[in-house]
Protein backbone atom coordinates (compact mmCIF):
# COMPACT_ATOMS: atom_id res chain seq x y z
CA UNK A 1 0.00 0.00 0.00
CA UNK A 2 1.33 3.27 -1.38
CA UNK A 3 2.08 5.93 1.60
CA UNK A 4 -0.44 8.54 1.82
CA UNK A 5 1.83 10.77 3.84
CA UNK A 6 3.60 12.98 0.87
CA UNK A 7 -0.06 13.66 -0.64
CA UNK A 8 -1.65 14.84 2.43
CA UNK A 9 -2.18 18.77 3.33
CA UNK A 10 -0.20 19.96 6.42
CA UNK A 11 -0.99 23.13 8.48
CA UNK A 12 -0.28 24.95 11.47
CA UNK A 13 -2.37 26.29 14.25
CA UNK A 14 -0.63 28.98 16.30
CA UNK A 15 -1.85 30.35 19.77
CA UNK A 16 0.19 33.00 19.78
CA UNK A 17 2.25 31.55 23.24
CA UNK A 18 3.78 34.06 25.61
CA UNK A 19 7.47 33.28 26.31
CA UNK A 20 8.52 34.00 30.35
CA UNK A 21 10.48 37.53 30.65
CA UNK A 22 9.35 38.60 26.84
CA UNK A 23 5.99 40.83 26.37
CA UNK A 24 2.77 40.15 25.64
CA UNK A 25 2.72 41.68 22.54
CA UNK A 26 5.67 40.44 20.72
CA UNK A 27 3.94 37.22 20.96
CA UNK A 28 1.78 38.71 18.18
CA UNK A 29 4.54 39.55 16.26
CA UNK A 30 6.08 36.45 16.19
CA UNK A 31 3.04 35.10 14.95
CA UNK A 32 2.90 36.91 12.07
CA UNK A 33 6.61 36.33 10.95
CA UNK A 34 5.91 32.30 11.98
CA UNK A 35 2.75 32.63 9.39
CA UNK A 36 5.23 33.68 6.73
CA UNK A 37 8.11 31.44 7.17
CA UNK A 38 4.91 28.02 7.42
CA UNK A 39 4.19 30.14 3.95
CA UNK A 40 7.89 29.38 2.63
CA UNK A 41 8.24 26.13 4.06
CA UNK A 42 4.80 25.13 2.28
CA UNK A 43 2.41 24.80 4.97
CA UNK A 44 -1.58 24.77 3.49
CA UNK A 45 -3.28 26.60 6.12
CA UNK A 46 -1.70 28.86 8.79
CA UNK A 47 -4.73 29.53 11.95
CA UNK A 48 -4.68 31.58 14.98
CA UNK A 49 -6.78 30.85 18.17
CA UNK A 50 -9.10 32.97 20.47
CA UNK A 51 -8.61 32.79 24.00
CA UNK A 52 -9.74 35.41 26.88
CA UNK A 53 -7.78 36.87 30.33
CA UNK A 54 -5.02 33.82 29.76
CA UNK A 55 -1.77 35.59 30.43
CA UNK A 56 0.04 32.41 28.64
CA UNK A 57 -1.73 33.19 25.29
CA UNK A 58 -1.70 36.33 23.41
CA UNK A 59 -4.29 35.99 21.14
CA UNK A 60 -7.47 37.36 22.21
CA UNK A 61 -9.03 38.44 18.85
CA UNK A 62 -8.44 35.96 15.88
CA UNK A 63 -10.05 37.79 13.01
CA UNK A 64 -7.97 40.82 13.68
CA UNK A 65 -4.49 38.57 13.70
CA UNK A 66 -5.84 36.84 10.74
CA UNK A 67 -6.32 39.74 8.97
CA UNK A 68 -2.86 40.58 9.84
CA UNK A 69 -1.36 37.64 9.09
CA UNK A 70 -3.16 37.05 5.36
CA UNK A 71 -1.56 40.89 4.97
CA UNK A 72 1.75 40.10 5.41
CA UNK A 73 1.61 36.89 3.36
CA UNK A 74 0.61 36.02 -0.41
CA UNK A 75 -0.37 32.09 -0.79
CA UNK A 76 -1.39 30.57 2.32
CA UNK A 77 -4.22 30.07 3.56
CA UNK A 78 -5.41 31.67 6.54
CA UNK A 79 -8.23 31.78 9.67
CA UNK A 80 -9.08 30.56 12.88
CA UNK A 81 -8.97 27.57 15.28
CA UNK A 82 -11.07 28.82 15.66
CA UNK A 83 -13.76 32.19 17.04
CA UNK A 84 -15.76 30.48 20.10
CA UNK A 85 -19.07 31.47 18.47
CA UNK A 86 -20.87 31.24 22.06
CA UNK A 87 -18.76 34.85 23.03
CA UNK A 88 -20.39 36.50 20.15
CA UNK A 89 -23.33 37.13 18.25
CA UNK A 90 -23.41 35.27 14.74
CA UNK A 91 -23.88 38.47 12.59
CA UNK A 92 -20.89 40.05 14.20
CA UNK A 93 -18.53 36.61 13.31
CA UNK A 94 -20.66 36.48 9.96
CA UNK A 95 -19.42 40.71 9.34
CA UNK A 96 -15.95 40.02 10.39
CA UNK A 97 -15.14 36.66 8.05
CA UNK A 98 -17.31 39.26 5.27
CA UNK A 99 -14.79 41.54 5.83
CA UNK A 100 -12.07 39.50 5.63
CA UNK A 101 -13.12 36.95 2.75
CA UNK A 102 -13.49 40.57 0.64
CA UNK A 103 -10.03 41.33 1.34
CA UNK A 104 -8.47 38.14 1.07
CA UNK A 105 -10.33 36.36 -1.71
CA UNK A 106 -9.85 32.46 -1.67
CA UNK A 107 -7.55 32.66 1.51
CA UNK A 108 -9.87 32.72 4.55
CA UNK A 109 -11.04 30.09 6.36
CA UNK A 110 -13.72 29.65 9.33
CA UNK A 111 -12.89 27.89 12.26
CA UNK A 112 -15.32 27.41 14.83
CA UNK A 113 -15.40 25.99 18.41
CA UNK A 114 -18.04 26.08 21.09
CA UNK A 115 -15.55 26.73 23.90
CA UNK A 116 -16.78 29.59 26.75
CA UNK A 117 -14.51 31.32 29.36
CA UNK A 118 -12.98 29.18 31.79
CA UNK A 119 -13.67 31.18 34.53
CA UNK A 120 -17.10 32.97 36.10
CA UNK A 121 -15.48 35.79 35.68
CA UNK A 122 -14.36 35.76 32.40
CA UNK A 123 -17.71 34.54 31.11
CA UNK A 124 -19.68 37.34 32.75
CA UNK A 125 -17.11 39.56 31.37
CA UNK A 126 -17.70 38.34 27.60
CA UNK A 127 -21.51 38.39 28.35
CA UNK A 128 -21.72 34.30 28.53
CA UNK A 129 -22.87 31.66 30.22
CA UNK A 130 -21.46 28.54 31.39
CA UNK A 131 -23.99 26.46 29.25
CA UNK A 132 -23.62 28.54 26.21
CA UNK A 133 -22.11 26.09 24.74
CA UNK A 134 -24.96 23.58 24.26
CA UNK A 135 -26.66 26.25 21.89
CA UNK A 136 -23.92 26.18 19.35
CA UNK A 137 -25.95 24.17 17.09
CA UNK A 138 -28.51 26.97 16.62
CA UNK A 139 -25.93 29.56 16.44
CA UNK A 140 -24.40 27.53 13.95
CA UNK A 141 -27.38 27.75 11.43
CA UNK A 142 -27.80 31.44 12.69
CA UNK A 143 -24.41 32.08 11.46
CA UNK A 144 -24.34 30.13 8.11
CA UNK A 145 -27.55 31.74 7.65
CA UNK A 146 -25.94 35.05 7.31
CA UNK A 147 -23.77 33.93 4.73
CA UNK A 148 -26.65 32.35 2.73
CA UNK A 149 -29.66 35.02 3.03
CA UNK A 150 -31.59 32.55 4.62
CA UNK A 151 -31.84 33.28 8.21
CA UNK A 152 -35.51 33.96 8.93
CA UNK A 153 -35.12 35.21 13.06
CA UNK A 154 -34.16 38.70 12.08
CA UNK A 155 -36.36 39.78 8.80
CA UNK A 156 -34.80 42.28 6.54
CA UNK A 157 -31.72 42.56 8.45
CA UNK A 158 -28.51 41.28 6.46
CA UNK A 159 -24.89 40.82 7.30
CA UNK A 160 -23.05 43.05 4.43
CA UNK A 161 -20.86 41.95 2.85
CA UNK A 162 -21.19 38.56 3.80
CA UNK A 163 -23.91 37.46 2.12
CA UNK A 164 -23.31 35.36 -0.88
CA UNK A 165 -19.84 34.38 0.31
CA UNK A 166 -18.67 30.94 0.93
CA UNK A 167 -15.55 30.81 3.08
CA UNK A 168 -14.53 27.09 4.28
CA UNK A 169 -16.40 26.61 7.25
CA UNK A 170 -14.85 24.04 10.26
CA UNK A 171 -16.08 22.66 13.28
CA UNK A 172 -13.62 22.52 16.02
CA UNK A 173 -14.71 18.96 18.04
CA UNK A 174 -14.08 16.56 20.63
CA UNK A 175 -17.12 14.46 21.18
CA UNK A 176 -20.46 15.88 20.28
CA UNK A 177 -19.14 18.65 18.41
CA UNK A 178 -18.10 15.68 15.68
CA UNK A 179 -22.02 15.40 15.58
CA UNK A 180 -22.96 18.75 15.02
CA UNK A 181 -20.63 19.05 12.28
CA UNK A 182 -22.10 15.91 10.58
CA UNK A 183 -25.69 17.01 10.50
CA UNK A 184 -24.39 20.61 9.37
CA UNK A 185 -22.43 19.27 6.64
CA UNK A 186 -19.31 20.99 7.66
CA UNK A 187 -15.12 19.85 7.65
CA UNK A 188 -14.09 18.87 11.05
CA UNK A 189 -11.13 19.42 12.79
CA UNK A 190 -10.41 17.28 15.48
CA UNK A 191 -7.67 15.98 18.80
CA UNK A 192 -5.58 15.39 20.53
CA UNK A 193 -3.74 12.51 19.10
CA UNK A 194 -3.12 11.78 23.08
CA UNK A 195 -6.67 9.93 22.96
CA UNK A 196 -6.61 8.27 20.03
CA UNK A 197 -9.32 5.55 19.96
CA UNK A 198 -11.63 8.31 21.23
CA UNK A 199 -10.34 10.47 18.39
CA UNK A 200 -11.01 7.98 16.22
CA UNK A 201 -14.54 6.57 17.12
CA UNK A 202 -16.18 10.79 16.92
CA UNK A 203 -14.64 10.35 13.13
CA UNK A 204 -15.96 7.43 12.31
CA UNK A 205 -19.15 8.37 13.57
CA UNK A 206 -19.07 11.84 11.55
CA UNK A 207 -18.22 10.21 8.55
CA UNK A 208 -21.16 8.04 8.68
CA UNK A 209 -23.72 10.60 9.78
CA UNK A 210 -22.36 13.40 7.17
CA UNK A 211 -25.29 15.30 5.35
CA UNK A 212 -23.92 17.29 2.29
CA UNK A 213 -24.37 20.23 2.43
CA UNK A 214 -23.63 24.02 0.80
CA UNK A 215 -20.47 24.19 2.19
CA UNK A 216 -18.98 20.39 1.87
CA UNK A 217 -20.51 17.80 -0.35
CA UNK A 218 -18.34 15.04 1.13
CA UNK A 219 -16.85 14.67 4.99
CA UNK A 220 -13.47 16.13 5.25
CA UNK A 221 -11.44 15.14 8.29
CA UNK A 222 -8.30 17.39 10.16
CA UNK A 223 -6.95 15.51 13.07
CA UNK A 224 -4.62 18.32 14.91
CA UNK A 225 -1.95 17.48 17.64
CA UNK A 226 1.37 18.50 18.70
CA UNK A 227 4.25 16.96 16.66
CA UNK A 228 7.89 17.90 17.09
CA UNK A 229 11.05 16.85 15.01
CA UNK A 230 14.62 17.23 15.90
CA UNK A 231 17.72 15.10 15.23
CA UNK A 232 17.25 13.19 18.26
CA UNK A 233 14.03 11.79 19.78
CA UNK A 234 15.28 13.13 23.28
CA UNK A 235 15.88 16.84 21.50
CA UNK A 236 12.28 16.53 20.08
CA UNK A 237 10.75 15.18 23.23
CA UNK A 238 12.07 18.55 25.01
CA UNK A 239 10.37 20.72 22.81
CA UNK A 240 7.08 19.34 24.25
CA UNK A 241 8.11 19.99 27.66
CA UNK A 242 7.14 23.99 28.57
CA UNK A 243 3.57 23.04 26.97
CA UNK A 244 3.15 19.99 29.40
CA UNK A 245 4.38 22.27 32.38
CA UNK A 246 2.20 24.85 31.45
CA UNK A 247 -0.66 22.50 31.17
CA UNK A 248 0.35 21.37 34.92
CA UNK A 249 0.62 24.61 36.10
CA UNK A 250 -2.88 25.34 35.21
CA UNK A 251 -4.50 22.12 36.12
CA UNK A 252 -3.21 22.55 39.82
CA UNK A 253 -2.81 26.93 40.05
CA UNK A 254 -5.96 27.90 38.05
CA UNK A 255 -3.56 29.87 36.13
CA UNK A 256 -2.35 29.30 32.32
CA UNK A 257 1.44 30.68 32.54
CA UNK A 258 4.03 32.00 29.51
CA UNK A 259 6.15 29.39 28.18
CA UNK A 260 9.43 28.73 30.14
CA UNK A 261 12.45 27.21 29.06
CA UNK A 262 12.65 23.41 29.09
CA UNK A 263 16.12 23.61 31.13
CA UNK A 264 14.46 25.71 33.85
CA UNK A 265 11.34 22.72 34.08
CA UNK A 266 13.53 20.20 33.66
CA UNK A 267 15.77 21.54 37.20
CA UNK A 268 11.94 22.57 38.56
CA UNK A 269 11.11 20.62 41.59
CA UNK A 270 7.48 19.69 41.24
CA UNK A 271 4.49 18.36 43.58
CA UNK A 272 3.26 14.92 42.94
CA UNK A 273 0.36 16.24 41.38
CA UNK A 274 2.12 18.46 39.17
CA UNK A 275 4.23 15.59 38.27
CA UNK A 276 1.31 13.83 37.75
CA UNK A 277 -0.38 16.44 35.00
CA UNK A 278 3.46 16.95 33.50
CA UNK A 279 3.91 13.23 32.59
CA UNK A 280 0.19 13.06 31.40
CA UNK A 281 0.53 15.54 29.17
CA UNK A 282 3.70 14.28 27.89
CA UNK A 283 2.22 10.65 27.39
CA UNK A 284 0.73 10.03 23.92
CA UNK A 285 2.78 12.91 22.15
CA UNK A 286 4.09 12.61 18.69
CA UNK A 287 7.63 13.63 18.80
CA UNK A 288 11.28 11.75 17.28
CA UNK A 289 13.44 12.05 14.57
CA UNK A 290 12.31 12.68 11.06
CA UNK A 291 12.49 8.91 10.46
CA UNK A 292 10.55 8.34 13.58
CA UNK A 293 7.80 10.45 13.12
CA UNK A 294 7.46 9.76 9.96
CA UNK A 295 6.10 6.32 10.68
CA UNK A 296 4.01 7.26 13.45
CA UNK A 297 2.54 9.64 10.86
CA UNK A 298 2.15 7.02 8.39
CA UNK A 299 0.28 5.42 11.45
CA UNK A 300 -1.89 8.02 12.29
CA UNK A 301 -3.44 9.43 8.48
CA UNK A 302 -4.23 5.47 7.70
CA UNK A 303 -5.86 4.84 11.07
CA UNK A 304 -8.06 7.76 10.97
CA UNK A 305 -8.12 8.07 7.03
CA UNK A 306 -7.40 11.56 7.52
CA UNK A 307 -7.94 14.74 4.95
CA UNK A 308 -5.17 16.84 6.34
CA UNK A 309 -2.48 17.37 9.71
CA UNK A 310 -2.85 20.31 11.59
CA UNK A 311 -0.11 20.61 14.01
CA UNK A 312 -0.24 22.68 17.09
CA UNK A 313 3.41 22.75 18.97
CA UNK A 314 4.22 25.77 20.74
CA UNK A 315 7.67 25.66 22.54
CA UNK A 316 9.47 27.99 24.51
CA UNK A 317 12.64 28.08 21.98
CA UNK A 318 11.59 29.74 18.84
CA UNK A 319 14.64 28.67 16.33
CA UNK A 320 14.29 25.68 17.78
CA UNK A 321 10.48 25.18 17.06
CA UNK A 322 11.23 26.36 13.36
CA UNK A 323 14.14 23.84 13.00
CA UNK A 324 11.06 21.02 14.19
CA UNK A 325 8.23 22.48 11.62
CA UNK A 326 11.60 22.54 8.88
CA UNK A 327 12.12 18.79 9.79
CA UNK A 328 8.35 18.60 9.16
CA UNK A 329 7.89 19.94 6.23
CA UNK A 330 11.01 18.01 5.06
CA UNK A 331 8.93 14.58 6.32
CA UNK A 332 5.76 15.90 4.83
CA UNK A 333 7.60 16.28 1.38
CA UNK A 334 6.13 19.98 1.24
CA UNK A 335 6.26 22.21 -1.76
CA UNK A 336 8.14 25.13 -0.09
CA UNK A 337 10.41 27.47 -2.96
CA UNK A 338 11.79 29.81 -0.09
CA UNK A 339 14.43 28.87 2.68
CA UNK A 340 12.34 30.37 5.60
CA UNK A 341 15.50 31.42 6.89
CA UNK A 342 15.10 34.51 3.93
CA UNK A 343 12.39 35.55 5.34
CA UNK A 344 12.96 39.27 6.50
CA UNK A 345 14.00 39.36 9.99
CA UNK A 346 14.28 35.21 10.42
CA UNK A 347 17.75 35.06 10.73
CA UNK A 348 19.88 34.07 14.28
CA UNK A 349 18.45 36.03 17.14
CA UNK A 350 16.04 37.79 15.15
CA UNK A 351 13.31 35.74 14.56
CA UNK A 352 11.02 38.26 17.29
CA UNK A 353 12.21 41.65 16.00
CA UNK A 354 8.58 42.89 15.09
CA UNK A 355 6.73 43.21 11.51
CA UNK A 356 8.11 43.11 8.28
CA UNK A 357 7.91 46.79 7.05
CA UNK A 358 5.91 45.06 3.74
CA UNK A 359 2.67 44.62 6.39
CA UNK A 360 0.85 46.81 3.89
CA UNK A 361 0.92 44.45 1.15
CA UNK A 362 -2.83 42.90 1.28
CA UNK A 363 -3.04 43.05 -2.65
CA UNK A 364 -1.38 40.04 -2.89
CA UNK A 365 -3.72 38.29 -1.74
CA UNK A 366 -6.40 39.35 -3.59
Amino acid sequence: MTSRLRTTPFSILDRSRTRQGRERSQALRDTVRFAQQAEALGYHRFWVSEHHSVPGVAGSAPTVLASAVAAATVRIRVGTGGVMLPNHRPLVVAEQFGVLESLFPGRIDMGLGRSVGFTDGIRRALGTEKDAAQDFGAQLDELLGWFTGEQGTYPQVHAHPAEGLRPPVFVLATGAGADLAAEAGLSLVIGDLRGRDEMLRAIDRYRAAFRPSAWSSAPYVVVSGNIAVAGTAEEARRLLLPEAWAMAYSRTHGVFPPLAPAAEIEAREMTEKERGFYERGLRGQLYGTEDEVAAALDELIERSDADEVLVTTSTYDRAALLDSYRRLARVAGLSGDLDPGSVPGSGPGRVSEGLPGGLGHAAHGA
